[in-house]
């Protein structure tokens, strides 16, 4: 039964956040609140008037706390999983980035500290710039910057080519 529950909830969640993001739910939006605006005089613009939209709006902003939460969840765990894929299936990266995010607040400082000194050398590294594969920039290499040959950059086509 949760799974089923998941699985409604999911596509729900993802049809609402779909409309939610188009030109016509905000032309919608508006037209409710100037139909609001509108009925004013028709009600004496009285507490039950207000009442209503006062109402209607933290009803719709309370469930769209909970459906960008959860797109936002989805979009993250999508992007984290794409990184992982690619520092998985580069040749010398640092396999210990994956799953970065399960790391304590420490830990993830201590990683940063480490990758911000690495920037700092390589901007001091004249050769920096250039493209460094432990095979020589053959087929199969990788992109790093702390390989044992210099390459001169390439354009993004012939990255992808050489990690192929």
């Amino acid at each position: 039964m949760e799974g089923k529950l998941t699985t409604i909830f999911d596509k729900a969640a993802q049809w609402t956040a779909k409309q939610c993001g188009k030109p016509y739910t905000f032309i919608a939006a508006i037209a409710v609140v100037i139909l609001w605006g509108v009925s004013g005089p028709l009600f004496g613009f009285s507490d039950t008037w207000q009442l209503v939209i006062n109402t209607g709006t933290t009803i719709i902003t309370f469930l769209m706390v909970f459906l960008i939460q959860n797109t936002q969840n989805r979009d993250t765990e999508a992007l984290q999983l794409k990184l992982d894929e690619l520092i998985r299936v580069t040749a010398q990266a640092r396999n210990r980035l994956i799953n970065l995010e399960d790391l304590t607040e420490d830990e993830m400082d201590r990683v940063k500290r480490e990758l911000t000194e690495a920037a700092a050398k390589s901007r001091d590294d004249p050769d920096g710039l250039k493209i460094r594969t432990p095979d020589g920039g053959q087929k199969g290499g990788s992109i790093r910057n702390d390989g044992p040959e210099l390459l001169e950059p390439h354009a993004p086509a012939d990255i992808t080519a050489a990690l192929l």
